[in-house]
């Protein structure tokens, strides 16, 4: 081991939800250990900052979607992405994480040097030039999509004489007063998109493949701003977060049990904001509630663009580009100024950082998650891949905890290296689950590169907040399958150190 520290006992990759998340549970429950977030954009946020699409906002309630650690204060729950930012700039403003971000430094790649129990991280500046430091422990938290590259359906487009935009790279120069606007896509941007442009637009279409379960709800959440009105800031929203969380995972698990009772009560949602009439078969989907994520509608914007003739949803698949629009399989011409393709995104793992061990590539693929968090025989590192039917910052909250926990488990042991241990005899014996059982496409293109899951916890990314907060709160750090080493101590790579664990 080298006598010299490394440059940081934990190198955080990602300034959105989740880096900041991590480095403010740092600075309150691991005050001791230093740390530096490295962030690609010049900007914090993430995916708040990356996405500047018209009224753009979350698809999650702020109550959960927000930190436990920091009240939202707003009264709009759904909040659009300014809302977001501000509140995460008041964070790193307020806890003193601004000066730890490095700004503008794209993470290349990562190698653990066993001998040395730490990270060497090489990173990219915009204009090329290259630099380098050290880690004892890395934090990913860099978010589940490519943000270089969305997803391309392949479509032909050099036929049409109009402006294509993807959502994921919006122009800040984008003029669509007046025209007519195709948008392809029914999932949550498409929705959010769709009545946002409608005010301007002489028409926004959506044209859709195959529709989405929708549901309406206030944006404002009465029950919140009341309790704000009577109780201290941060026991309203403690209470509200609770109620949040139960109505989350109750509807979740409703519509996995009772799929006829879930689609009943939608379809009366549907007909009580656009009256009996409305258009069943655009609105009707082949698949059952959450097998999907439900698509919010936040005060009924889009159901009322519809009704006022602003917006409307056509259904069908494309047959070709031509110069004045898309023409469907069907013959029907759509005419189109601008064509927005909210076709999704392109799922990524580690943010496409080259992960290494001793100079051995790790196929990401080919590991089993641990406690949803870290990874089998793969040390010092932890990531966050938020919940897919509930609010992503409940996954960053408990994970952000628990590597505080075994950073200070670390410490108090004077030992510098931690990893999941997993024989080849145990994962034999380890029955694989498929807990990505959502129908969604970025998910089932992207399960290839996905790691492993097993049937029973630890081995598996939980689907289940409640259980997963309970599990990770209440279990020992040194739960016999992490094991605790020293540089140099046994042996110098994970796989060596298989046999000491049986």
């Amino acid at each position: 081991m080298l006598a010299t520290a490394p440059d940081f006992d934990v190198l955080i990759v990602g300034a959105g939800i989740s880096g900041i998340g991590m480095a403010a549970h740092m600075r309150m429950k691991a005050p001791g250990h230093s740390f530096a977030i490295v962030e690609r954009r010049e900007n914090l946020g993430g995916t708040w900052d990356l996405f500047r699409y018209p009224g753009i906002r979350s698809d999650s309630d702020m109550h959960t979607l927000g930190f436990d650690f920091e009240p939202w204060r707003h009264e709009k729950s759904i909040a659009d992405a300014p809302a977001i930012l501000e509140y995460l700039n008041r964070i790193v403003d307020e806890r003193d994480i601004r000066r730890h971000i490095r700004f503008g430094q794209k993470v290349i790649s990562a190698d653990f040097r066993s001998d040395e129990a730490r990270w060497h991280v090489e990173m990219e500046a915009e204009d090329g030039t290259r630099s380098h430091l050290t880690a004892n422990f890395i934090y990913l938290g860099s978010g589940y999509y490519d943000y270089d590259e969305p997803y391309d359906p392949g479509f032909q487009l050099g036929g049409f004489e109009g402006q294509v935009v993807h959502p994921q790279f919006w122009p800040d120069d984008l003029d669509y007063a007046g025209k007519k606007v195709v948008v392809i896509g029914s999932g949550a941007t498409a929705v959010t998109i769709v009545p946002s442009m409608a005010d301007k637009a002489a028409h926004v279409t959506m044209l859709q493949r195959t529709p989405t379960w929708m549901v309406s709800r206030p944006a404002k959440d009465g029950f919140a701003n009341f309790l704000r009105k009577i109780l201290p800031e941060t026991l309203a929203y403690k209470i509200t977060r609770a109620k949040n969380i139960w109505m989350q995972d109750f509807t979740f698990k409703v519509a996995r049990n009772k799929p006829e009772k879930v689609k009943e009560n939608l379809r009366k949602g549907l007909e009580k904001a656009m009256g009996k009439d409305y258009d069943k078969e655009a609105f009707t989907p082949p698949y059952n509630p959450w097998e999907q994520r439900l698509c919010l509608v936040p005060d009924a914007d889009m159901f009322n663009a519809i009704n006022a003739g602003k917006a409307s949803i056509v259904t069908g698949h494309i047959e070709a580009f031509e110069a004045k629009g898309i023409r469907l399989k069907s013959g029907e011409l759509i005419e189109a100024d601008i064509i927005i393709t909210a076709t999704g995104l392109k799922m990524a793992v580690a943010g496409k950082i080259a992960v290494s061990v001793d100079g051995e590539a790790v196929d990401f693929a080919q590991r089993f998650y641990y406690k949803g968090c870290m990874f089998s025989n793969l040390p010092n590192l932890a990531v966050v891949f938020g919940y897919l039917n509930a609010s992503w910052t409940l996954r960053a909250d408990i994970n952000s905890d628990y590597v505080c926990r075994v950073l200070n488990e670390m410490r108090s042991r004077n030992i510098d290296t931690v990893v999941p241990i997993l024989t080849p005899e145990m994962e034999a014996e380890i029955e694989e689950d498929d807990i990505y059982d959502f129908s969604s496409g970025y998910i089932q293109r992207a399960k290839h590169i996905q790691p492993k899951n097993g049937v029973n916890y630890p081995w598996r990314l939980n689907q289940e907040y409640v259980v997963d907060r309970k599990l990770m709160a209440s279990d020992p750090v040194d739960d016999g399958i992490l094991a605790f080493r020293r540089a140099g101590s046994n042996s110098q790579r994970p796989e060596e150190q298989l046999e000491a664990a049986e």
